[in-house]
């Protein structure tokens, strides 16, 4: 029996509607999700909204509404982004719900057992921004001698009565943590700066405000509210159940993986797990930081406006281009750059002219020439069993290998190579030549191309699930014989049926707007 295997995203920030990094991060993780479905995983896919904090009390006060009805707005856009990017979530979760400011308590109550939480008075340096606390030594100086958090954003300083967790008290067992366990902190480059940072030497930590009220109550202190980042991590319990002792609590926590942008590493592989060991939990088994997404090589913001609207990206090029363009142009951890053209270009030279056209080419064939129907009786020659070989290697072996790792671009890539080999095959074999001169061969061929195509397309599926299932239908190729357990099935040996084919991936043209 399979593990159980249980997946995050971040929970986005939605003071602001949705941008192309909240789509890359989230991709990856359904990609990842439907991939362990595949392999015959019981998956938890968590991601939602992190509604607290400062900067949602502020922008809610700037458009003069309530914090929860901004709240409600824009966590609507998140749900309808993902939905539109096919995102295959089993719990959205929104920190506004009941349910987490129970279980944000519970965790702040078993740390308050366990010595980790004293009243004091917070002096320093607060970014609203990043809703992160600096040190004197970590900031920049911006323009005109003004002080900046490390990543440019303004700080302001704070003054005011606060709760405190004993982040210094766990230092040891922090690197302790990182020593054993290499794999906890993913990539190595981020891995390495935890660790400079941590051993650095840690400070206690603020972890309630005063000077606001839109967050979870302190429990027996309701003029405190929780400091967000306190709140935001246990959203990866509440969704389990926490604190309750459910059937899902039990079955997926410890989280396998959190998948998380590189700007919040040292919350998630610092504090978080500082926490879980005050409260006596589990920790998750890895956090992966990955990289940012450039415009055109550039950070997005409005003063530069080229930030992108994720959902016409879809709207212009399909989301299944969308998908596999994120996945397969750059390696996953790195920082990565987009433009139309790169899409553009990507998408018609491997899922159209290369993936789609070797599909449509061969089923198109078979329903016009074989009645879309026929057993192939002709024996295996060793041009098609190396054929098969190599499209099963890179199904079977190259692609899941990758990505376990996550490195998927490495995964699609030997998938291409594969879907290559196919077309190379079938221009060699040329099944209309043999038509004509050797039926039966002919067929040995088809057969072959089919179940090549049929591994193909279930290997890719977690990346451009639309487009694949929409081959597989064509193939006729039932929905339960669709996971890797099946592609040990040779399809070439029996009956092969195909029912109303169509092209899965149009050729794009740049959008008039970008020509030029």
């Amino acid at each position: 029996m399979a593990e159980p295997f249980y997946i995050t995203t971040a929970i986005h920030y939605p003071n602001g509607k949705p941008h192309i990094g909240h789509a890359y991060e989230t991709i990856a993780a359904d990609v990842l999700a439907r991939f362990q479905r595949l392999m015959g995983r019981e998956v938890r896919f968590q991601t939602g909204t992190d509604e607290h904090g400062l900067k949602m009390a502020q922008k809610a006060r700037d458009l003069d509404i309530t914090p929860r009805a901004l709240a409600d707005e824009m966590s609507g856009y998140f749900r309808d982004l993902f939905d539109k990017l096919n995102i295959s979530y089993d719990r959205y979760i929104r920190t506004t719900e009941d349910v987490h400011h129970r279980a944000s308590q519970a965790i702040w109550q078993a740390m308050e057992a366990n010595g980790d939480l004293y009243l004091d008075r917070y002096e320093g340096w607060y970014s609203i921004r990043d809703e992160a606390y600096y040190d004197e030594s970590e900031l920049i100086e911006g323009e005109g001698n003004e002080k900046l958090s490390p990543q440019g954003t303004p700080v302001e300083w704070t003054v005011e009565e606060s709760w405190f967790f004993r982040l210094s008290r766990y230092q040891k067992r922090l690197l302790a943590l990182y020593n054993d366990n290499p794999d906890f902190i993913r990539p190595e480059s981020r891995r390495n700066e935890v660790m400079r940072f941590v051993e650095g030497g840690l400070r206690d930590l603020s972890v309630s405000r005063t000077s606001f009220d839109w967050g979870v109550k302190v429990p027996g202190a309701d003029n405190h509210v929780m400091y967000v980042w306190v709140d935001a991590l246990t959203n990866y319990l509440t969704g389990l159940g926490y604190p309750d002792e459910t059937e899902d609590f039990k079955k997926f926590w410890p989280a396998d993986i959190h998948l998380i942008g590189k700007d919040i590493i040292r919350f998630h592989t610092v504090y978080w797990p500082a926490f879980l060991m005050s409260a006596n939990l589990a920790l998750p088994k890895q956090v992966f930081g990955h990289g940012f997404l450039l415009n055109r090589g550039q950070k997005e913001s409005k003063s530069l406006g080229n930030v992108t609207d994720p959902g016409e990206l879809v709207d212009t090029f399909g989301v299944d281009v969308l998908r596999y363009f994120l996945l397969r142009e750059f390696a996953f951890g790195q920082d990565g750059s987009y433009s139309p053209e790169a899409i553009v270009t990507r998408s018609n030279a491997e899922l159209a002219n290369s993936y789609g056209n070797l599909a449509q080419r061969v089923m198109s064939f078979i329903s016009k020439n074989c009645d879309g129907c026929f057993t192939a009786s002709a024996p295996v020659e060793p041009v098609d069993q190396a054929l098969r070989n190599k499209v099963q290697t890179a199904c079977r072996e190259e692609l899941p290998a990758a990505f376990e790792r996550l490195a998927f671009s490495s995964g699609l890539e030997a998938w291409m190579q594969a879907v290559f080999a196919c077309n190379a095959y079938i221009d060699e074999q040329a099944p209309w030549a043999l038509r004509k001169t050797d039926p039966e061969r002919m067929q040995r061929v088809l057969a072959t191309l089919c179940a090549c195509i049929r591994d193909l397309s279930i290997a890719v599926s977690p990346v451009i699930p639309e487009a694949s299932s929409k081959i597989l239908d064509a193939l006729c190729i039932p929905s339960a014989a669709r996971d890797f357990a099946a592609l040990a099935e040779d399809l070439a040996l029996g009956e092969v049926r195909v029912e109303n084919p169509k092209p899965a991936f149009p050729r794009l043209e740049l959008p008039v707007q970008e020509e030029g």
